[in-house]
Formats: structure tokens, sequence, C-alpha cells
């Protein structure tokens, strides 16, 4: 029985276990639009009582599942521990805390992260795949793109205080670190307008920093595209499988597909 249930609870490859979870993933869309719904002051007015009593079940709910899969997984304390344990015991701790710490309920909208099990349901391996090229070209690029920023950052701080100096604090430039913030914001085109130049001078420097915002958001693009790309390029010719031809995570052994054994240069 054990063993079955640990099939069931942990494993994808039947479909019970595919049932199991949609239906654990259906109770915390639920439980994550309960909570939504109680932030809302008129309906927690009119319906507070009901929605804490459904939270309330949720988590019995929920507690239950956690405790069942500590009982029949064959090392607990790697459960526990492990990323999914934390994200689990984290989704039921809030509203334990809630009588004794006010200000926490709320967090219990982290079960939105236990949606991620459907990427282990619909076994999308090619989104895997896709993020495997991602992360590689993010670490190739890794050093460049901190290059890129100390510049970014060296560039706030001469603009901010040019800033400063040309229109003084009676326009809000009060300090240099509030026209440090004013670069910021002014580079990436968000636009607070809680501080905003009066000169001309001012307004021109404005808007050079507007027009080399959008330089500075392609940048870094581009770097990590040139490296996505040329990991694909690479990595093209030993990570297709023979068979049917699908593109498989580099250094794959076999097809994440057919199963058939890749061969590798």
């Amino acid at each position: 029985m054990r063993e079955r249930l640990h099939t069931v609870v942990f494993g994808t490859s039947t479909r019970a276990g595919k049932n199991f979870d949609l239906i654990l993933l259906i109770l915390i869309l639920a439980s994550v639009l309960v909570v939504l719904l109680e932030s809302v002051p008129k309906w927690r007015e009119v319906y507070g009582e009901e929605l804490f009593y459904i939270e309330v079940g949720f988590t019995v709910i929920f507690t239950i599942e956690y405790l069942l899969r500590i009982v029949i997984s064959p090392k607990p304390l790697r459960y526990i521990f492990s990323f999914w344990g934390i994200v689990d015991l984290a989704s039921i701790l809030p509203t334990f805390i809630t009588p004794f710490i006010s200000g926490y309920h709320s967090l219990v909208a982290i079960r939105a992260l236990r949606l991620l099990r459907i990427f282990r349901i619909l076994k999308l391996n090619r989104f895997t795949s896709e993020s495997q090229a991602l992360m590689h070209s993010l670490r190739a690029s890794y050093y460049r793109i901190v290059v890129f920023m100390v510049f970014v950052v060296m560039m706030m701080i001469m603009a901010g205080t040019a800033m400063y100096v040309i229109e003084g604090g009676s326009n809000g430039f009060d300090s240099i670190p509030s026209s440090i913030y004013w670069a910021i914001v002014t580079t990436t085109t968000v636009g607070y307008g809680d501080i905003t130049p009066s000169t001309d001078l001012g307004k021109i420097l404005s808007s050079l920093m507007m027009i080399l915002g959008y330089v500075i958001i392609a940048v870094p693009t581009g770097l990590i595209s040139v490296e996505m790309s040329r990991y694909k390029s690479d990595g093209r010719n030993d990570n297709l499988c023979p068979k049917c031809e699908h593109d498989n995570p580099s250094g794959s052994v076999f097809c994440n597909q057919c199963g058939a054994e890749m061969t590798h240069r």
C-alpha cells in the first residue's frame, strides 16, 4: 500500500498519479483564489467568515497531503528539506501562525508556486531543454552583463550628479541620491514625475537619458541572444536524436522523446 501511494503521490507515469496532481492543482488554484478574494475589502466585509472557513478547509487538506508525503517517502528528511518540501510546508504555515502573528495570512498565496508541478504532469521536455539553453547563455554572458551593469551604475551616478549641479535643490533635486533616483527612473523610461527638471539644460539632459534608456535595455538582450544562438549551433549535431531528430539537452545519453541511444562526436 505504501508503494502504491508513493507511485500515485510522487509519480506522474500512471493515470492515478496524473489525476492526483491535477486534482491538487485545482485545489491550489481555488485556495489562491480564496486568498485573493479575501484581500478585497468589499468581499472581506461581506463574506469574510465564509472565506476564512474555506481557507481553513484548504489548509487541512494540504496539511494531510504534506504529512502523507512524509509518511510514504522512502527518505522523509530528503523530502522535507527538498525544494518541494519547503514550498509545501511554507504554503500551510501562514494559516497556523496567523492567530499568533497578525499580518501574515496573505502569505498563503505562496501556494501558487506549487503550480509548477504542472511541468511534471505535462512532461514539457522541450521547455526543459530550452531552459537549459537559457541558463547556459546566462552563465556564458555573466561577466559581460556584470561589466555592463557596472558601467550603467557609474553612468547613473554621473548623470545624477550633473543634474544636481544643473537644477539645484530648489527644483526638487535636493541631494545627489535623489538625483540618482531621478536618473534611474528616467533611463528606465518609467517616468513617475515626482522629480522633474525645469531648466533648459536639465530638460536636454533628461531627453538624452530617455534615449539612452532604450540602448541600455537592448544590450543585455543582445548579449544573451548571441550566446543562445552560439549554444544552439555548437550542439546542433550532438544533441539531435539519430532516430526522431528531436533536439535533446546537451550531454543526453538517451533521447527524451523516443528513448533511442544518442550518438555524440
